[in-house]
C-alpha cells in the first residue's frame, strides 16, 4: 500500500518540477520574442510622420533585413542544443567555448552579408519592388541598417548561448533595454538631429551593437569564470555551421512556404490577399506563444540528454506536448471569440472582413496541432536532430506547395488556402509525431 500510494505522488512531483523547469524558460522566453517586432514597429511609428515614401522605403527595406536575419536563426537554436548538452555533462567550460564557436560564426556571416548588401542595396530595392520615389529612402535604410546586421546574428548567436545555459531572462531583459534605446535614438536622431530615415536606421544599428555589449560582457564574464577561451576555433567554427545547416535548410523551406502562401493569396485577389497578411500577422503572433514553449523544449532537452537521462528527456517530451495541446486549444478559444473585434482593428472594408472570418476560423481549429507541432520541433532541435527537421520540412513544402498551387483552379478562396496551411501543419505534425515515437532522436551525451 505504501508504494502504491507513493507512486502517484512522485509522478505528480516529477510534473511539477517539470511544469516549473518550462514556466521559469517559457515565459521570460515570450517577453523576449515581442520585444524583437517591437523594434520594426518603434521604427514603423517614427519614420511614417515623414511621409508616405519614408514609411513604404522603410516597410521595403524591413523586409529585406528581416529575410536576411531570419535564414540565420539556426544559429540561436543549434547553439542552444549544443550548450545545453555540455550543461548537462556538467562541463560549464566546454558549454561556453561551444557557445564562442557560434559567435564567431554569427561575425563571419554577419561580414559576408554586409559585402553583399552594401553594393547590391539598390538592385534588391528594385527587385522588392519599391516605387521611384521611395527607393532612394529603402536604399539609405538598407545600407545603413545592413552595418547593423553582425550585431543581429550575434544577438540569435549568444541568445542561444545562454538559452543553452538555461538562462531565458537576461535575453529579456536586453531585448527591453534594446527597444527602450532603440526607441530613444530614433526620436532624438530622426527629429532632433533632423536627419530622417537615416537616423532611424542610424539608431537601430547602436542599440543593436549596444545590446551586443551587454551580452558580450555577460559572455566573456562567464568565459572567464570557467577558464573558457574566447580566442576563435577554426574546428568550432566548422563544427558550428556543420550543426547549423540542417536547420538552415528548414528555415529555407519554412520561409519558401510562407512565401508559396502570399503569392497565391495574391493570385486570388486584392481582398484577399489583404485578409491574408492580417491573418498571417496574428498567425505569427500567435507562433511567439508557442515558440516560447519550443524554445523552453530545446534548453531542458539538451541538458536531459548531454545528463545521459534519457527517460527523464522523454518524460519532459510528453509533459511538454500536453503544455502544446493545452495552450493551442487555449489559443484557438481565444481567436474565435475574438474574430469579430480582431479583423475590424485592421480593415474597415465589409469585403475583406468577410474574406478573413471564415479563415480565421480555419486557424483557430488548428491551433492544438500548432501546439504539439512547435514543442516537438522544439525537442527535436534540443536533441540536434537537424538532418531529420531538414528532411521533414522539405517533404511538408513538397506536400504543400501542389495543393496551395491548386486553390485558385479549384476554388474556395481564403479558406481553402488557409486549409493547405493546416495541412501543412498536419503533416509537419506525422513527420515529427514519428520521429518523437520512434526514439531515434535519444542521443544521450555531452555531444551528439
Amino acid at each position: 500500500m505504501v508504494v502504491m500510494t507513493q507512486a502517484p505522488t512522485a509522478s505528480r512531483a516529477v510534473r511539477r518540477r517539470h511544469d516549473r523547469e518550462i514556466v521559469t524558460l517559457a515565459v521570460p522566453a515570450f517577453g523576449a520574442l515581442v520585444a524583437e517586432p517591437l523594434f520594426l514597429l518603434a521604427d514603423t511609428a517614427i519614420v511614417g510622420h515623414l511621409g508616405t515614401a519614408q514609411l513604404a522605403g522603410l516597410g521595403v527595406a524591413s523586409a529585406l533585413l528581416t529575410t536576411a536575419v531570419s535564414v540565420f536563426v539556426f544559429l540561436a537554436y543549434a547553439t542552444t542544443a549544443a550548450v545545453s548538452r555540455r550543461v548537462g555533462a556538467g562541463d560549464l567550460r566546454a558549454a561556453i567555448r561551444q557557445g564562442m564557436d557560434g559567435i564567431w560564426l554569427a561575425l563571419l556571416l554577419g561580414a559576408a552579408v554586409i559585402a553583399v548588401v552594401l553594393p547590391t542595396a539598390p538592385t534588391l530595392v528594385s527587385l522588392f519592388g519599391a516605387s521611384d520615389t521611395a527607393a532612394p529612402y529603402a536604399t539609405t535604410y538598407l545600407r545603413i541598417s545592413a552595418l547593423g546586421i553582425p550585431a543581429m546574428l550575434v544577438v540569435l548567436a549568444v541568445t542561444g548561448v545562454l538559452r543553452g545555459l538555461q538562462d531565458t531572462k537576461t535575453p529579456l531583459y536586453v531585448a527591453g533595454g534594446g527597444f527602450v534605446a532603440n526607441a530613444a535614438l530614433n526620436a532624438g536622431l530622426v527629429y532632433g538631429a533632423d536627419l530622417g530615415i537615416a537616423g532611424s536606421a542610424w539608431g537601430t544599428v547602436i542599440a543593436q551593437y549596444g545590446m551586443v555589449a551587454v551580452y558580450l560582457w555577460v559572455v566573456i564574464r562567464g568565459a572567464r569564470r570557467h577558464g573558457a577561451s574566447l580566442r576563435p576555433d577554426a574546428t568550432g567554427i566548422r563544427a558550428s555551421a556543420r550543426a547549423g545547416a540542417p536547420l538552415l535548410v528548414r528555415t529555407l523551406s519554412l520561409r519558401a512556404i510562407l512565401m508559396i502562401a502570399t503569392a497565391v493569396a495574391a493570385r486570388l485577389g486584392d481582398a484577399d490577399v489583404a485578409a491574408h497578411q492580417i491573418i498571417l500577422s496574428l498567425w505569427s503572433l500567435l507562433a511567439f506563444a508557442l515558440d516560447a514553449i519550443a524554445i523552453a523544449g530545446q534548453a531542458i532537452i539538451g541538458r536531459y540528454l548531454g545528463a545521459g537521462d534519457a527517460q527523464g528527456a522523454r518524460d519532459v517530451c510528453r509533459r511538454m506536448v500536453q503544455w502544446g495541446i493545452a495552450t493551442g486549444i487555449a489559443l484557438g478559444l481565444l481567436v474565435i471569440v475574438s474574430r469579430p473585434v480582431f479583423v475590424p482593428l485592421f480593415t474597415s472594408d465589409p469585403l475583406v472582413q468577410d474574406t478573413a472570418l471564415p479563415a480565421l476560423l480555419v486557424v483557430a481549429l488548428s491551433q492544438p496541432i500548432s501546439g504539439v507541432v512547435f514543442v516537438l520541433d522544439g525537442v527535436l532541435m534540443g536533441a540536434g536532430d537537424g538532418p531529420y527537421l531538414a528532411w521533414a520540412m522539405l517533404l511538408t513544402l513538397a506536400v504543400f506547395t501542389p495543393v496551395a498551387l491548386l486553390v485558385p483552379t479549384l476554388g474556395g478562396g481564403l479558406t481553402a488556402l488557409w486549409g493547405a496551411m493546416t495541412l501543412m501543419m498536419a503533416t509537419r505534425l506525422l513527420t515529427l509525431w514519428q520521429r518523437s515515437r520512434s526514439g531515434r532522436w535519444i542521443v544521450t551525451g555531452a555531444t551528439r
